[in-house]
């Protein structure tokens, strides 16, 4: 096989690996079965071995890690990642002050009396990141850090699985994608029981292992820890057309991206807010992942830039906590 002929086979092992990956990552509907995958897999990593240039950081191969590093380097955001406002833990009808309060200051501030369309999406009890794609690829990946800046951690976070190194077509020429990496419970106590029979330490919880498997300077490392991501915001949006936060997440989960759409709800009104909160506070053991509340957000986007933000958080969104 000449270098051309490579270069063609492994572009098409390339797509189709990257297709497959969609498939069971992000929609849960694998069409291939994992020794299938794993045949594709290694023919790809046969081509870059033989030819070396093939191997370009949006290759499947970039799952497996690369070379460890000495250190993070810092990276700022084009636009920052603020924190949110938080709602006390409520118990009754009486100590849902704090979320219609929000509500009647969104109404205030756009001068209405009618109810106003809130999107709540389940809080993650995760860490939080930050992906750029430039003309739908993955160029890098940083921590949320203090807002402004964060850690370029691009290496470890290509290891991960649900989230794609190449988008799916049409998509945004430039897009910042906010997202919360996590690990789901029955994962988190198989690692745990790995990391005991080889006498290390174990985490306390899934937030802790997912924060520290992310801080892996060896991005091999990382690739061994059972991540995952659900993504939920955007900063910078060139190039696409999006009216509300439901609308954004239908668009993120066409672009190859991982939401979690079936567990988001649209409430009309600060009552279906409260509804949605108790929906989830009686049913948050049944979830696979840990949550610790639910984000409320007005859903229009054109209110949300109407509303803007503090120096540290958006007024259009909330957190409404769960007890400890």
């Amino acid at each position: 096989m000449d270098a051309e002929q490579a270069r063609r086979r492994h572009q098409r092992l390339a797509a189709e690996l990257h297709r497959h990956n969609h498939l069971y990552h992000v929609l849960d509907a694998p069409e291939i079965s994992d020794a299938e995958y794993d045949a594709l897999f290694r023919e790809l990593l046969e081509l870059e071995t033989a030819f070396p240039e093939l191997a370009t950081e949006d290759s499947p191969s970039r799952r497996v890690g690369g070379a460890p590093l000495d250190a993070f380097r810092q990276a700022r955001h084009a636009l920052p990642m603020l924190s949110l406002d938080n709602a006390r833990h409520q118990e009754d009808e009486r100590d849902f002050a704090d979320i219609r309060e929000f509500d009647a200051r969104i109404r205030r501030l756009l001068e209405t009396d009618e109810p106003v369309d809130y999107l709540c999406e389940l809080k993650l009890d995760g860490v939080a990141v930050e992906l750029t794609y430039e003309a739908g690829r993955l160029s890098i990946g940083t921590t949320r850090g203090d807002g402004q800046t964060g850690e370029e951690i691009t290496a470890n976070l290509r290891t991960i699985g649900s989230i794609p190194l190449v988008l799916q077509p049409p998509c945004p020429e430039v897009l910042d994608v906010r997202g919360e990496v996590y690990i789901e419970l029955e994962d988190f106590r198989r690692f745990n029981r790995q990391l005991e029979e080889n006498g290390e330490p174990v985490f306390a919880n899934p937030r802790n292992a997912a924060a520290g498997s992310l801080r892996q300077l060896d991005p091999k490392q990382t690739a061994k820890r059972p991540l995952r991501i659900f993504c939920y915001g955007i900063g910078r949006l060139d190039g696409a057309e999006v009216a509300t936060q439901q609308q954004l997440l239908e668009r993120m989960r066409a672009w190859g991206l991982r939401t979690n759409l079936e567990q988001t709800r649209l409430a009309r009104g600060v009552d279906e807010v409260i509804a949605c909160y108790r929906h989830w506070l009686g049913r948050r053991d049944h979830l696979p992942y840990e949550i610790d509340g639910v984000v409320v957000k007005v859903n229009r986007l054109d209110l949300q830039r109407r509303l803007g933000a503090t120096t540290r958080a958006p007024r259009w969104a909330i957190a409404m906590k769960f007890p400890p």
